[in-house]
């Protein structure tokens, strides 16, 4: 099926479900991004109430070495707020778009969090001791009148449950005037950018009174504008590159030693229409929705509306693999015009070894590619959730006669959507979000 290998048939397998059960979701608890650590040890997930929940990976348990280890909450908190821009009376969306980890340095951890218009870098720290015995303090923090004290001590440190402490180290606002889609570290762990409909800005992560403007799609007169930037990424190893992709389909390689202003590409990577496709629908459906560079950096994924690319980067006239994510949808994106579904914006990701590609469907079904054998469709559902049951491949029946365990095109759930997923940089665990639950599936251990 999909495996770190590649190749090797791997069987998925349930491992963990977070979230509240019932059918009402709160509009506040809807997952809006889901994003591992470095190390995998961490996985963050921010939602559209402005929260970002952390979850940590158990140690593994010695005596059970086939298990391991769970992912259980580790931190909590507000991230964003609602706000609202009086100069333009317009409501700013505490809904967290992206976080993106810092690689870690030191005993904390670090990530950046962005809603439509405040990026954030956050200090994630652990206290497991506190100091007593101060000279001009109670213990229970009132000041003392220094002329009272007669002797000195030494404070000392004691024990303590372990606390799990957020704080705002960075803001970083008052730079997009439309609303902020990508954010990405750069491979120097210095700088990030961040993109927004029409423009991308450079940032140093200790500087946030000023960015740097590094492409800037905006025309003069708003009436010509023909496309948007839709996603933006560096690239994993030389830090002066990056891509963005836009809603014409297109995705421009840029190289920041060129010019100060990126606004002339290095590669434009595009695909010609295939004519006997084309229809009313062929520019929304073209639309990319996310672009991500392997780990190994010669590949970019894209993701549009029915499809995931595969481009190499010394080949920029068409991609040297494309996957059909839903095809059998192409007959019905009228109705999907029509409820809107046609502009969801599913996102994509690698798995460690660049072997195998993720991406999102609906009916809370979510794709696997392995670019070396076969691809599958797995579902997350509550109705397989006793850990290790194996996932069943589920299979989407496009017309004629249906089979016993295919399910018609037409009985398919649009509201149950998998929009993001992660996948484990070291070992075979992703992480789906489907609307307000988070899954956690591995590969099963024998």
């Amino acid at each position: 099926m999909a495996g770190a290998g590649g190749g090797n048939d791997i069987q998925w397998c349930f491992s963990q479900v977070k979230g509240a059960v019932d059918d009402d979701v709160a509009e506040a608890d809807i997952i809006s991004t889901v994003e591992f650590n470095h190390s995998g040890e961490l996985l963050a997930t921010g939602d559209k109430g402005g929260r970002v929940v952390i979850f940590q990976q158990e140690q593994e348990n010695k005596i059970q070495s086939h298990s391991r280890g769970e992912y259980n909450v580790y931190s909590t908190f507000q991230s964003h707020e609602p706000e609202f821009d009086y100069l333009k009376s317009l409501e700013i969306e505490e809904k967290i778009n992206k976080i993106r980890w810092l690689p870690q340095k030191n005993a904390a951890q670090f990530l950046l969090s962005t809603n439509d218009k405040t990026i954030k870098l956050w200090k994630i720290s652990e206290r497991d001791k506190r100091p007593e015995g101060y000279n001009l303090k109670e213990e229970d923090g009132r000041y003392r009148d220094p002329t009272t004290v007669t002797t000195l001590r030494v404070p000392v440190f004691r024990p303590m449950d372990l606390m799990v402490e957020a704080s705002p180290r960075r803001i970083f606002a008052n730079a997009h005037t439309y609303h902020i889609n990508s954010i990405s570290i750069n491979s120097d762990y210095e700088t990030y950018l961040s993109a927004d409909d029409l423009r991308i800005n450079l940032w140093h992560l200790e500087i946030t009174d000023r960015s740097f403007n590094i492409v800037d799609i905006k025309p003069a007169n708003m009436e010509e504008l023909t496309e948007v930037i839709t996603a933006a990424e560096f690239h994993p190893n030389s830090c002066n590159t990056f891509v963005y992709s836009s809603s014409k389909g297109t995705i421009r390689l840029c190289d920041m030693r060129a010019s100060a202003l990126c606004d002339r590409h290095s590669k434009l990577f595009e695909e010609p229409e295939d004519p006997s496709n084309r229809s009313f629908f062929s520019e929304i459906i073209s639309s990319i929705s996310d672009v991500k560079f392997s780990h190994s950096g010669r590949y970019m994924m894209t993701r549009d509306y029915l499809s995931v690319k595969i481009w190499d980067l010394n080949m920029e006239n068409r991609p040297v693999e494309t996957y059909q994510v839903h095809e059998y949808l192409r007959s019905k994106l009228c109705s999907l015009y029509e409820n809107d579904c046609i502009f969801d914006k599913f996102e994509c990701c690698w798995n460690g070894s660049d072997s195998v590609v993720m991406t999102g469907s609906y009916n809370n079904f979510f794709r696997m590619f392995d670019r070396n054998t076969k691809d599958i469709t797995l579902e997350a559902s509550r109705e397989n959730n006793k850990p290790r049951t194996v996932l069943k491949p589920r299979k989407v029946c496009a017309s004629g006669k249906r089979k016993k365990d295919e399910i018609s095109v037409d009985s398919l759930d649009f509201n149950k959507k998998i929009l993001h997923t992660a996948w484990h940089p070291k070992e075979n665990i992703i992480a789906v979000a489907t609307t307000n639950n988070l899954y956690i599936f591995q590969d099963k251990v024998n």
